[in-house]
């Protein structure tokens, strides 16, 4: 990560909130933080995965998780999962006024293992984001810091819809 003399970097100090804010999860498969910056790199909103405000956590439920317990693969099965996302808690909270022209931070790891997770947005997330008016989105990963432009994601979430009509095509040719 960069460094500019003793000091952290702007992008490694923002993914270091963004791992202290995803302790405050209440996921009990992944732990992910966000952390929303504006142009004068202050932080103007944050964001951890947890279910709805009011409603009971998944961490202070004895059952195990349904996407954990069927090895649901990342991206898969959110329709048995109630827990909003880091991004979009992140958004929620101060509205897409405040969000147009920002950058986001994302970190997280695993539950099971302890190992940090690379931070690329789901592609329920990716929309969130183009709505926000976010335009990049970094996190870690293995090869270090990666930088993902907002505007670049557009093209995979139409990648995504327009996969999603091929597939539903082969559906009703086969009924």
């Amino acid at each position: 990560m960069e460094r500019l003399g003793k000091r952290l970097g702007w992008d490694e100090y923002f993914l270091k909130i963004a791992g202290d804010v995803a302790e405050r999860g209440t996921c009990k498969r992944r732990k992910y933080g966000a952390v929303i910056v504006n142009e004068d790199n202050r932080i103007i909103s944050t964001g951890y995965c947890g279910n709805p405000s009011g409603t009971i956590n998944c961490s202070d439920i004895e059952e195990p998780c349904y996407r954990e317990a069927s090895n649901s693969p990342s991206g898969k099965d959110y329709g048995k999962c109630l827990s909003h996302h880091a991004e979009e808690n992140a958004i929620a909270f101060v509205g897409t006024e405040r969000t147009k022209g920002c950058r986001m931070y994302i970190a997280g790891k695993l539950l099971s293992t302890g190992e940090e997770v690379e931070g690329k947005p789901c592609i329920k997330c990716m929309g969130w984001l183009a709505n926000a008016g976010i335009t990049e989105v970094i996190t870690k990963t293995k090869k270090g810091i990666e930088r993902y432009l907002v505007e670049l994601m557009k093209e995979e979430i139409s990648e995504e819809i327009k996969g999603n009509y091929r597939e539903a095509k082969e559906i009703m040719k086969k009924k």
